[in-house]
């Protein structure tokens, strides 16, 4: 059974989840001997640091993106090389027969420029194939063995790169995948540690129980700040 793509279950940046996760460490591991009493060990922080770790050192999507678009380019540049060689072959074709024969039409070739990727790969192996089998009645106008092993090389080319484009999305989407998983994973363990750290100062002492506030945004983290330095400039 395929596996379900996995849903970010927090809505802000990996960025932030990871600078609010080291946060929350570093207040509890002020703060072990309280979360103890959790059977929350200093071995578990330890743990959740490492994962935090292990987050920050995957590569985001914007790097991938970019490695894919390399290769993208790369396959894009041997699909003209492909079509440039098929050209100089058809153009022999045609000085020899009527581009509405069957002898033309049996290359393939119509439309070559609305071709998927696959259909100008099977074209090339076609073009190959029929030249090949033309050979006789071709060799007035031109068409020579170098002129096919050129299709053959740039088919088997754009092959390559078409193999490495899509070897390359497939790691991308592996990575994504790996990266919301360990995300939600930081999150999951945030939530609770955030929740023990609540439930420790809630009725003694509020500011280390704003420590443990979970903030969605950015934003919400702007307005708490603003809020506490207007309250803080009330009281004096």
């Amino acid at each position: 059974m395929k596996k379900q793509s996995s849903n970010r279950q927090y809505n802000f940046p990996d960025a932030d989840l990871y600078i609010q996760c080291m946060e929350k460490i570093k207040f509890a591991h002020r703060d072990i001997k309280h979360f103890e009493q959790y059977s929350y060990s200093k071995s578990r922080l330890s743990g959740f640091l490492n994962q935090c770790n292990k987050f920050r050192a995957l590569p985001d999507d914007d790097e991938l993106l970019g490695d894919q678009m390399v290769l993208t380019e790369k396959k894009k540049e041997a699909s003209e090389k492909l079509k440039a060689a098929i050209r100089s072959i058809m153009t022999r074709v045609e000085m020899k027969y009527n581009n509405r024969t069957g002898r033309y039409r049996k290359f393939g070739t119509s439309k070559m420029g609305d071709m998927s990727d696959a259909q100008l790969l099977f074209c090339g192996r076609r073009v190959i194939r029929v030249a090949r089998a033309q050979m006789d009645f071709l060799t007035d106008v031109g068409l020579s063995d170098k002129n096919i092993q050129r299709v053959a090389d740039s088919a088997q080319a754009f092959e390559n790169a078409l193999n490495f484009q899509q070897d390359k999305v497939s790691d991308r989407d592996i990575a994504v995948e790996q990266r919301v998983d360990l995300g939600n994973k930081l999150y999951n363990e945030y939530v609770v540690l955030c929740n023990i750290g609540k439930d420790i100062w809630a009725e003694t002492d509020f500011a280390k129980y704003e420590n443990y506030v979970i903030y969605e945004s950015n934003n919400d983290q702007k307005k708490a700040r603003k809020l506490k330095e207007s309250k803080e400039k009330n009281s004096k």
